[in-house]
């Protein structure tokens, strides 16, 4: 636990100084937006080191302090990664020596953070975590007062206090507090229960929890158990050296068996950060982001509480989706990836409900973060409502357009970030869009979490899908290594 130090009547020495001192020096800054699709992520030691998460907390808290007359604590939650407490504290101390008082958490899911700085009289909120990345990354998510992410203007304004382009803060002649708060977790998990149906009852219903040895691995059982549903867990202990590995959202062959060999009604997959969620049915078929947002569409649909019958998704959603969300009259609009992204267009749309495929869902009928646990919990309890199996919903839902993505490894970032530049790419992806027609599509991102870049193909056939998927990876792999 981190003492507060006692106060002596000397200025406090400018973070500044203090980077080089004790916690190392900064790393070479990219040229292209540190701010990602999802904050600041990256290995650990080589790019995000200590030195820069103080940094990151400072400048944070000078910009947030700006915003706010009177501001508020800063709610520091985050992951079971090895490397988390120690970004964690260099980060609050940060916060501190910028003059913001810092509830921190300890481990708890990255929607915890968003939900409690939204309804206490936080500043906003920083997650350290790299959500569904492996154990040698980590990242820094932030949050404003509301809960939401920090725009994009906002994450401008910190990265040019890190980049040195920002007017120095003049110093403060105080600094904050650090206050260990982990009780605040249960607030959370008491808000989700209440997010649910009066008199939803779990009672009878065999739940499998792939809980990713991440962030979600005390409270989901928890969650669930307390609704009357028998619990069965994997990969269920906080632990940073597996958080990720061949198991969670990202790996569903553990979760598939598990409900097929327990006879289980359905299960559940989080990411490290629990910030989304993949299902399985009992019959061991993927329930992805899109069917979540189509069965969780229809029910808000039917009870009245859909405006425009519109759902906002991605770029990656399936065709085979949007069409038939628009067969049953529905509205259906795009975003790039990213849940901010997502998150922009449900405000100036008025949508209540949106997200990806990959099982970020965010519905602002119960709060304005994708909430892995949260939709969970919904989709559980629409099961349990309808009187059918999650595995007969989607019977009746949709079928899918073939889909395949392939991650191309590029550490340059900029190279990564620049793909559209590189012409031989640009020819290949041109011809695949000739062949195709109107009977699919092609997607290639640089991915705004990790060092790749997506290539995604969509077409009626299989065959072409599967052409066009590997000769486009592999050109991008010959052509920006």
């Amino acid at each position: 636990m981190v003492m507060t130090p006692e106060r002596s009547a000397a200025a406090p020495t400018p973070v500044v100084a203090l980077t080089d001192s004790l916690f190392g020096s900064l790393p070479p800054l990219p040229t292209s937006p540190l701010f990602g699709t999802d904050g600041i992520r990256g290995q650990v030691g080589e790019f995000l080191n200590p030195a820069l998460a103080l940094q990151v907390g400072f400048w944070t808290g000078q910009v947030l302090r700006d915003r706010l007359p009177n501001p508020g604590p800063a709610i520091v939650g985050q992951d079971s990664r090895n490397s988390s407490d120690m970004l964690a504290m260099a980060l609050g101390a940060g916060l501190i020596s910028a003059g913001i008082e810092v509830w921190h958490l300890g481990l708890c899911p990255t929607p915890c953070v968003s939900y409690l700085a939204n309804h206490t009289d936080a500043v906003g909120g920083v997650m350290i975590s790299a959500s569904h990345n492996p154990p040698e990354d980590n990242g820094i998510k932030l949050f404003g007062d509301r809960g939401t992410k920090l725009s994009q203007a906002i994450a401008a304004r910190i990265e040019a206090g890190l980049r040195g382009a920002a007017e120095a803060p003049p110093t403060l002649p105080n600094w904050g507090k650090y206050h260990y708060r982990p009780e605040l977790v249960q607030r959370y998990a008491q808000a989700l229960q209440h997010t649910l149906p009066t008199g939803s009852d779990f009672s009878g219903l065999r739940v499998v929890l792939d809980l990713a040895w991440g962030a979600s691995a005390l409270l989901a059982p928890q969650v669930f158990a307390a609704l009357g549903a028998e619990v069965i867990c994997l990969h269920e202990r906080p632990d940073g050296d597996r958080i990720n590995v061949n198991c969670g959202s990202t790996h569903l062959d553990p979760l598939k068996a598990a409900v097929q060999n327990h006879d289980a009604d359905l299960g559940f997959a989080f990411d490290g950060d629990a910030d989304r969620v993949m299902a399985v049915d009992a019959r061991g078929r993927v329930v992805d982001g899109d069917y979540i947002l189509y069965l969780w569409g229809q029910h808000l649909r039917a009870a009245g509480q859909l405006p425009q019958n519109l759902i906002v998704a991605t770029v990656m959603a399936n065709l085979g989706f949007e069409r038939a969300w628009q067969a049953l009259g529905g509205d259906f609009h795009r975003t790039p990836v990213g849940d901010q992204h997502v998150q922009a267009a449900m405000f100036d749309k008025g949508a209540m409900l949106g997200g990806e495929q990959s099982g970020h869902i965010l519905c602002h009928h119960h709060s304005f973060s994708g909430d892995g646990l949260q939709t969970a919990l919904h989709l559980a309890a629409l099961v349990q409502a309808s009187g059918q199996s999650l595995a007969d919903l989607v019977n009746d839902s949709f079928q899918t357009y073939p889909q395949l993505l392939r991650n191309v490894r590029i550490e340059d970032r900029d190279r990564r970030r620049n793909w559209q530049a590189c012409q031989p790419l640009q020819q290949a992806i041109a011809r695949a869009e000739d062949d195709l027609g109107d009977r699919g599509r092609i997607l290639v991102r640089a991915s705004g979490t990790e060092p790749v870049l997506r290539v995604m193909v969509e077409a009626a056939c299989p065959e072409a899908t599967e052409r066009w998927a590997a000769e486009l990876a592999t050109t991008a792999s010959q052509h920006l290594q």
